[in-house]
């Protein structure tokens, strides 16, 4: 099958990007190139609203070593677009009509609506937020939108970004205490003239650079564990201790400041205002980081034109399916693994055997995709592939805490290895989670060696209590001895978790 490449120009305020993404066997978009530049088209508007020669040669030359990039792909479909600058130009069809001369692209100057809406249809795309607050700060406009129930209900273009608020307040690069005053009032007056923003005690989540280079900051400076950026979490205090931990910060050490992108070190304080005092006004749950953008949303668009519409129905199970796909998963063992987990599961539960409550059935069936994945990799040390693949990348629609989570139960191997994995982030849980979380991935080992022929030989369970013990009646058709020399092999670390004996009867069904 010949590999489909997609790409994009992003013409911002600030900086310029070319993304190409392959489509991979499940029809997701995947970025395998990032080609950034910082031409600050901003600073070459003029008074008068004109974009000057000099903007003018900037973008020409970008769009063509863009190009030369884009070349050594063959792209199914490449879009140009462009943002705040060249739609505020007063010359923009000048500058539509000498792109195309010079560089052969259409370049399609987005609406304020328009690029409001792009973000909105990433985040709802790529996060588990069902109602929250975007908020997209470029160069020279800052978009905003809510949504409720995963719908768009309101968005709004700010004629201003981190460049122009730089310029129209600071004097110099860096601030003095006066200048972020005024700044701050100045943001929160304009925020207060969309009443449908005030105290909505919603997520506020950031898309673009600002955002990113901000939870960079939080992470480096937390020296935080798990990798990736995307549906990171972030509270009021921490937009506020990075906010006064930059703003004392003189320019070299500025620069320096690792997560933080030197090219942005002079508008970082602007982007991180207004977040902060968005916040405010929102009385936000929390910061969420969402790494796609306008970009992503364009692309979503492009890709659910034949749906009926641009919203994925469950963006989670979008992502576990990618996961199997992936790694080669076989959805007929999944399947069956997850029949006997359910029956196993909601008899203990039944019982009131190991404190099972119903909303962890999810976490069980949720893991029950992805167990022991890294066999893909290497079947020796399948369980330390498995934890290390979840634990570290992006799953859209998991937050961190969540993907955490999944690893932890997807790699259960016993005990001693579980508390490795666990080490780094033991301060996360509460000691009862801890076990918890052990016992379920327990629980799911012992299911899936109740298949580890891949033959589906036992066909159901039956639990009793007598004395304490429990006696679990195994219902096969067909050759069962591979299947109980693994279950009695397993059965210790479900019995370590549950402080009880375990006996394991394997019977011929009678269907």
């Amino acid at each position: 099958m010949a590999k489909k490449y997609y790409a994009i120009i992003d013409v911002g305020s600030n900086t310029m990007r070319l993304v190409v993404y392959l489509r991979d066997k499940g029809g997701r978009l995947r970025e395998i190139e990032n080609v950034k530049a910082v031409a600050r088209l901003r600073n070459h508007l003029q008074d008068d609203g004109y974009l000057s020669d000099e903007g003018i040669r900037t973008l020409l030359t970008t769009l063509n070593s863009f190009k030369e990039v884009a070349g050594s792909y063959e792209l199914e479909e490449m879009v140009c677009v462009a943002t705040a600058t060249i739609r505020q130009a007063v010359n923009q069809e000048d500058i539509i009509k000498k792109v195309s001369e010079h560089s052969g692209f259409d370049m399609r100057i987005l609406s304020e609506h328009e690029e409001a809406y792009y973000g909105y249809l990433a985040v709802v795309n790529s996060t588990p937020v069902t109602e929250g607050v975007t908020v997209d700060i470029g160069g020279g406009s800052t978009e905003v939108t809510y949504f409720k129930d995963r719908k768009l209900v309101e968005s709004h273009s700010f004629p201003f970004g981190a460049l122009t608020l730089k310029q129209d307040f600071f004097k110099k690069d860096l601030p003095t205490e006066g200048e972020m005053s005024n700044l701050r009032h100045y943001l929160l007056s304009q925020f207060r003239t969309l009443p449908w923003l005030q105290e909505k005690k919603v997520p506020l989540i950031g898309i673009g650079g600002g955002a990113r280079n901000l939870v960079q900051i939080d992470q480096n400076l937390k020296e935080y564990p798990l990798a990736g950026l995307h549906q990171y979490k972030m509270k009021d205090s921490d937009l506020s201790f990075i906010k006064n931990y930059l703003f004392t910060l003189p320019m070299k050490k500025l620069q320096k400041v690792e997560g933080l992108s030197k090219d942005r070190a002079d508008i970082i304080l602007p982007a991180t205002e207004v977040f902060h005092s968005l916040y405010d006004a929102v009385q936000s749950s929390g910061f969420i980081l969402s790494r796609k953008g306008l970009r992503d949303g364009v692309f979503y668009e492009q890709l659910t034109r034949d749906m009926g519409t641009s919203v994925f129905p469950n963006v989670l199970e979008e992502s576990i399916q990618e996961l199997v796909t992936d790694y080669d998963l076989s959805m007929k063992q999944i399947h069956h693994a997850q029949h006997l987990a359910h029956e196993l599961f909601f008899q203990l539960h039944e019982k009131g055997v190991g404190a099972l409550r119903k909303k962890d059935w999810k976490e069980v069936k949720r893991a029950s995709y992805v167990f022991n994945l890294g066999d893909y990799i290497d079947s020796e040390s399948s369980s330390q592939h498995t934890f290390y693949l979840l634990a570290n990348r992006t799953i859209d629609g998991l937050m961190h805490m969540e993907r955490l989570r999944l690893a932890l139960l997807a790699s259960f191997k016993n005990k001693t290895v579980f508390k490795q994995f666990l080490h780094p982030y033991k301060s996360w849980f509460l000691k009862e989670e801890r076990k918890k979380l052990r016992l379920l991935g327990a629980l799911l080992k012992f299911c899936y060696s109740l298949d580890s022929t891949r033959r589906q030989i036992v066909k159901d369970i039956h639990v009793a209590t007598h004395d304490g013990d429990l006696h679990i009646t195994l219902y096969c058709k067909d050759e069962w001895m591979p299947e109980e020399y693994q279950s009695e092999k397993q059965k210790k670390h479900l019995e370590k978790s549950l402080k009880r004996n375990i006996e394991l009867s394997f019977v011929e069904s009678k269907e």
